[in-house]
């Protein structure tokens, strides 16, 4: 049986996919529905429709406040939208929704996302918290690279 997180998510998702990759919610009118706090919403919110998981989120406090939620698409700029997600520093888990996001869309095979998760696994680098986020993260973009830019050169020195 699902969690009520797993369930509001994909009640999230559904509005998304209706409103062809936008949906304007109400943090109480969801709590109703399922018969939680607001808070749980937020939580799911803000947990979930991340950037590195495919989605931004705005917000607008108040009576009449909404939280918009929109699905972000990879467009012509691929890569560049994906390093700029990246940024310099990656948990673990971020490096795992992107790569799983890339998966789900078709640009990275099945064996390719294993591989890439392998990479930067908090079990491969066995580095302090602090700089295993940067080098995962450098991991992460140099490994993107060589996949997605036919003819790569050797050496990374350009990320």
């Amino acid at each position: 049986m699902s969690c009520l997180a797993d369930i509001i998510e994909e009640y999230i998702r559904m509005l998304v996919d209706q409103g062809k990759g936008t949906a304007q919610i109400q943090r109480v009118s969801i709590a109703e529905r399922f018969g939680c706090t607001p808070s749980q919403v937020t939580y799911v919110i803000t947990s979930r429709f991340r950037p590195e998981r495919g989605y931004v989120t705005e917000s607008r406090r108040g009576g009449g406040g909404f939280i918009r939620v929109r699905r972000i698409s990879l467009g012509p700029n691929l890569l560049e939208d994906i390093l700029e997600v990246v940024g310099d520093s990656a948990t673990q888990a971020e490096a795992y929704h992107l790569i799983s996001r890339l998966e789900e869309e078709g640009y990275v095979d099945e064996r390719s996302a294993r591989v890439m998760k392998a990479a930067v696994s908090r079990d491969t680098l066995v580095v302090d918290p602090p700089f295993r986020d940067i080098l995962r993260a450098n991991i992460l973009k140099a490994m993107l690279c060589a996949y997605f830019v036919s003819g790569q050169v050797e050496g990374t020195g350009d990320l």
